[in-house]
């Protein structure tokens, strides 16, 4: 039996809000992300004219004078996304020598005018879609680039493989237009970028939809058929909800692979460097209803890595039926995930609800080889949203399954308070039970699937919906009612089962079960008192009276 688990942060309040203080730079980053990625761009249609023609610079070192486009020469500096031979383990090699050394903190100073333009200055810069990277060649993909400026100030590198050469891809301001609000011209100079997407015809033959985004960090989303952007995934995870303040490794370079006309594969490889590590990454990305992205990565460690999170997820979540205590919002509910889904080691489908708690919380489901973990959007109906604008009932869950054996460690979940849904509070990742040691090579590999959530077998019994208010319908009482609704997939609800709920405090008194027919399942019922405690970890499962797939409902309540 998994316990009743769970850790919670035992930190003072002084340093909570010191905490709290460095994980904004997580939202920050979240919400950044979010205003770039889903700003709307101009269609993409299939060719009908001639593209802008891309142009690339070919690097003999280091130091190199690049023609910008209006023929000043200016002087630029390519560190890894050079013009040179490339193959499979090109850029693992570069992350590993890069790893040999201390680390540097790139500079790379953005023009005055530039560096402190507004949010609305920079979206105001925009790609041109006729520039789109394999537009006039017909391809199943097209990519196009983010410019630098507002909180997007490091200078990325990119470079276009072909066979087994890589060429780099300097920076042209033709690529952009800016429009009235932006009082400052774009530069000539190669400043690099501040990132890339993808486009696919994804919904339709005709429309080359976004599909997938690496931008700020190590952070990068993707969609399937009918969604819209959510949540995101990083790279890598370091020091989330620490005191001494989150790491943020970064993507420095990407080489994206030309992509065949006849396959819907593209790959990407992307360059990771922060003090504590650097990585060599390998994204291999095919769309669909579901977009699946395998990952292959490799981490340099400089210093051992303790407090470290591999495959993490980041996402939002405000409040839902089973936390609007002090909700002042038309909508019923408002997040891009609901729950935490984990399918432990022995095969045990645990459910976690998200919270929005009043105080940081971290919480960790110890296991041995995990199935799949991930960040679950569930409910798909409108009215539970109300949303007409953010249509949340059409944000993606994202999936993680690890490939091969992870070995025993945890699925750690941070929960940060907020007061708004443009922040993403919530954090998801694997965190090894053993430190990754300076100076080795830890090599690991998963696949990300974008979209519904994982299918179960007919039969199985999953939690629909939770739901939580006080017990007493007269007056206000400290004691909680809980209601839980299960659906059977593809099955009958003939046999009412028998619940047993588990509390690690307080007293759990009138447990009932009855049929719910809106889900096809069952409703659980019950009541918690929780006394004198401030959190208690709360555990709720279904038995039957012969073998059933059901999902064991967590969940921890805070005063």
């Amino acid at each position: 039996m998994v316990s009743l688990l769970s850790c919670r942060t035992s930190v003072s309040s002084h340093i909570v809000k010191k905490a709290l203080t460095r994980l904004s730079l997580a939202m920050a980053a979240g919400l950044c992300f979010n205003l770039a990625a889903q700003e709307p761009t101009p269609p993409i249609t299939t060719p009908t004219s001639p593209s802008v023609t891309i142009p690339l610079q070919t690097y003999a070192d280091e130091q190199a004078i690049v023609k910008s486009p209006n023929n000043l020469n200016t002087e630029t500096k390519v560190r890894f996304a050079k013009t040179a031979n490339f193959d499979s383990d090109s850029v693992v090699k570069i992350a590993r020598k890069l790893a040999q050394k201390p680390y540097v903190e790139l500079k790379d100073p953005l023009p005055p005018g530039l560096a402190k333009i507004s949010y609305d200055e920079y979206r105001d810069i925009r790609f041109k879609p006729d520039a789109s990277i394999w537009k006039a060649e017909g391809l199943p993909y097209q990519m196009q680039l983010f410019h630098r400026g507002f909180y997007f100030q490091d200078l990325i590198e990119i470079a276009l493989v072909e066979g087994k050469q890589a060429t780099h891809l300097a920076y042209n301001s033709e690529f952009f237009t800016a429009g009235d609000v932006l009082s400052q011209r774009l530069p000539t100079q190669d400043i690099g970028y501040s990132g890339l997407r993808i486009h696919y015809p994804l919904n339709t033959p005709a429309y080359f939809d976004e599909l997938m985004v690496f931008q700020g960090a190590s952070y990068f989303r993707a969609l399937g058929k009918g969604s819209d952007y959510g949540l995101s995934s990083r790279g890598l995870a370091l020091n989330t909800a620490e005191p001494e303040g989150e790491e943020f490794p970064i993507f420095r370079a990407f080489w994206v692979e030309r992509p065949n006309s006849d396959s819907n594969l593209i790959v990407v490889h992307a360059l990771l460097d922060s003090p504590s590590v650097a990585g060599a990454y390998r994204f291999s990305v095919r769309p669909g209803d579901n977009t699946h992205i395998d990952v292959e990565a490799t981490l340099f460690p400089r210093v051992d890595l303790v407090k470290v999170g591999l495959a993490p997820s980041t996402s939002m979540f405000l409040h839902s039926m089973n936390g609007r205590q002090n909700t002042d919002d038309f909508r019923p509910e408002v997040h891009d995930s609901d729950a935490l889904l984990i399918l432990n080691g022995r095969g045990e489908r645990l459910w976690r609800p998200l919270a929005n708690p009043k105080q940081l919380q971290v919480s960790a489901f110890m296991d041995n080889s995990p199935q799949g973990f991930g960040l679950i959007q569930r409910e798909r109906s409108f009215d539970a949203y109300q949303d007409l604008e953010a249509h949340y009932e059409r944000r993606p869950s994202l999936w993680v399954e690890p490939v091969g054996n992870w070995g025993a460690g945890e699925v750690v979940l941070t929960e940060i308070p907020t007061d708004s849904e443009i922040h993403d509070n919530i954090v998801s990742y694997w965190k090894p039970k053993q430190p990754i040691a300076a100076g080795s090579e830890f090599h690991f590999t998963y696949r990300l699937i974008w979209g519904s959530e994982p299918e179960v077998d007919d039969g199985t019994v999953i939690v629909a919906r939770t739901a939580s208010g006080r017990a007493e319908i007269a007056k206000a009482t400290p004691r909680r009612l809980f209601v839980i609704d299960y659906q059977v997939k593809e099955g009958n609800n003939d046999e009412i089962p028998v619940a047993k709920v588990q509390s690690s405090a307080g007293v759990v008194t009138n447990v009932v079960v009855s049929r719910q027919p809106k889900t096809n399942g069952y409703r659980l019922a019950f009541e918690m008192d929780p006394q004198d405690a401030e959190l208690i970890e709360l555990r709720a499962e279904l038995k039957f009276t012969g073998p059933r797939d059901v999902e064991t409902w967590l969940y921890r309540w805070t005063l």
